[in-house]
């Protein structure tokens, strides 16, 4: 996960929480956090990365929506960020 921007560990996260998010619904749950609008031009390349790097796989519900959903190799990922974390928490 140390090669992802914030912004990617966020989505990620995003993702992890619910249950098969589409891209509108990952948008509206970080437009929340970033208490700012975030662009499908930002949105959606981020998003093509978690699912190139295979932390996230990307489905379709219909036609025009995709659904995101996290991976076995995304949770081992956040897994791994949390211990790292809790080190320097505790």
């Amino acid at each position: 996960m140390d090669d992802l921007t914030g912004f990617q560990r966020d989505l990620l996260y995003v993702i992890a929480g619910a249950d098969q998010p589409s891209g509108q619904d990952v948008k509206e749950e970080v437009e929340k956090y970033y208490s700012s609008e975030i662009n499908h031009g930002r949105l959606y390349p981020n998003l093509d990365t978690l699912v190139n790097k295979a932390l996230v796989e990307k489905g379709q519900l219909d036609r025009r929506t995709n659904y995101y959903a996290i991976s076995d190799r995304g949770l081992e990922q956040i897994e791994a960020r949390r211990k790292w974390e809790e080190q320097y928490l505790d």
